[in-house]
C-alpha cells in the first residue's frame, strides 16, 4: 500500500490587469463609460476599501506614476495611462469584466491584457512558509498604501530545462564547507520587503508560458515611506552575486502607479 496525499495545485484566484493608453483628447468620454455599473453587476469589491487583505471578488484602478522599461520591450505596460486590475475566485467574471470593459472603451481604446492565476505555493515548506508568508503585509486601504508597482516576467528556457530540485535551490542562501555565506538567494534577498510590501503574483496557467507571453505577473503595494524598501529589494534580487536565479529571469516594463477609489478618479 502507497498512500495517496498529493497535494493540490488547483487554481485557487484568477485575475488580470487590463492596461489603457488614454489620450487627453478622449479622457473626458472614458470617465462617463459605464464601467462602475459594471462593477456593480459582477459584485465587485474596490481594493482601495480593503483592510484585511484580497476580496475574493475584486476590481482596483490604478493611475500611472512612472514606468521604466526592462528586457522586454512592452509597450503595452510602457505606455499604460491606466491599469485596472479585476480578480475572481472562478474564471468567468474574470473574462465578462475583460470582455465588457473591451466593448465599453471601443473603437477608442484597446485594452492590453496581462492575466494569470494564483496556485498553492511550489516551493513552501513549513519553515519557509513562516519565514516568507506567516507575518507578510496584507493588502489594505489606498489611504494606508496608496502605491502600486507592476512587473511582468518570464524565465529564460535555459531555467525550464533544470529540474525542479535544482530549480528549488536557487531561492535559499548557499554556503560553502566552511559554512560562509555564498550568496543569499531569493528568499533573503528580499527579505526586506517582507514587513513592508504586500505582494501578489499570477502565474500563467501553464509553465513555461506560451511564446511571448510571461510566465509571471508581479504585484506589489507599499505606502510611501517603503517606495525606497520596493527598490531595494528589486535591487537585491536583480544581484545576480547575491541571487543568481536572476541570470534566468527577463523583466517587462516596471510600471508605478497610484491607487484611486473609482473609475472616474483616473481621469482627473
Amino acid at each position: 500500500m502507497r498512500a495517496n496525499d498529493v497535494r493540490s495545485s488547483d487554481v485557487l484566484r484568477h485575475g488580470a490587469y487590463a492596461c489603457l493608453q488614454v489620450s487627453e483628447a478622449v479622457r473626458r468620454s472614458v470617465a462617463a463609460a459605464g464601467v462602475a455599473t459594471l462593477v456593480e453587476r459582477l459584485g465587485l469589491r474596490n481594493e482601495f476599501e480593503a483592510g484585511d487583505g484580497h476580496p475574493s471578488e475584486a476590481v482596483a484602478f490604478l493611475r500611472r506614476v512612472s514606468a521604466k522599461p526592462a528586457d522586454i520591450m512592452d509597450a503595452g505596460v510602457l505606455r499604460a495611462d491606466v491599469i485596472v486590475h479585476v480578480a475572481s475566485t472562478s474564471a468567468a467574471p474574470v473574462a465578462t469584466f475583460c470582455a465588457e470593459l473591451t466593448r465599453l472603451l471601443e473603437p477608442t481604446i484597446a485594452p492590453y491584457f496581462l492575466s494569470g492565476v494564483v496556485r498553492p505555493t511550489s516551493y513552501t515548506g513549513n519553515a519557509m512558509h513562516n519565514f516568507a508568508y506567516a507575518h507578510q503585509v496584507i493588502q489594505q486601504t489606498g489611504a494606508v498604501m496608496p502605491n502600486a508597482f507592476l512587473i511582468p516576467m518570464r524565465k529564460t528556457a535555459e531555467w525550464w530545462a533544470k529540474d525542479w530540485m535544482q530549480r528549488h535551490t536557487y531561492f535559499l542562501p548557499r554556503y560553502d564547507d566552511t559554512g560562509r555565506l555564498v550568496n543569499e538567494g531569493h528568499a533573503l534577498a528580499a527579505a526586506a520587503g517582507i514587513e513592508s510590501l504586500m505582494r501578489r503574483t499570477y502565474r500563467n496557467q501553464t509553465f513555461p508560458a506560451p511564446e511571448g507571453a510571461y510566465d509571471f505577473v508581479n504585484y506589489f503595494e507599499c505606502a510611501d515611506a517603503d517606495i525606497e524598501t520596493f527598490h531595494e529589494v528589486c535591487a537585491n534580487l536583480r544581484d545576480v552575486t547575491k541571487n543568481p536565479e536572476w541570470r534566468f529571469v527577463r523583466e517587462g516594463p516596471t510600471w508605478h502607479g497610484r491607487r484611486v477609489r473609482q473609475w472616474a478618479e483616473l481621469f482627473d
